[in-house]
């Protein structure tokens, strides 16, 4: 997990959705939106996020137990064909 992927949780948590390009231009990421969107991608292939189409995503309930300290993501695993684990994340 990254600082980035803590404010794209916080931003997507707080509006209910979001782009990276929402991200970039109406939140308080300063990376580029093809980064955000990288970071959005592994955070939906580790279960915190879900992509519901046209870069848009949504923060599921393991993102939200994330954000209140919950939830070790040293315990997740991918859902993407990459095979990569969460600690990579």
């Amino acid at each position: 997990m990254t600082l980035v992927d803590d404010r794209v949780l916080e931003y997507i948590d707080e509006h209910g959705h979001g782009s990276p390009t929402d991200m970039k231009e109406n939140g308080p990421i300063r990376y580029s939106p093809q980064y955000i969107s990288r970071r959005c991608r592994t955070l939906a292939d580790h279960g915190l996020l879900t992509a519901v189409g046209n870069g848009v995503y949504t923060i599921t309930e393991g993102g939200r137990k994330y954000l209140r300290g919950e939830l070790d993501t040293s315990e997740l695993e991918s859902d993407g064909e990459n095979g990569e684990g969460a600690a990579q994340a």
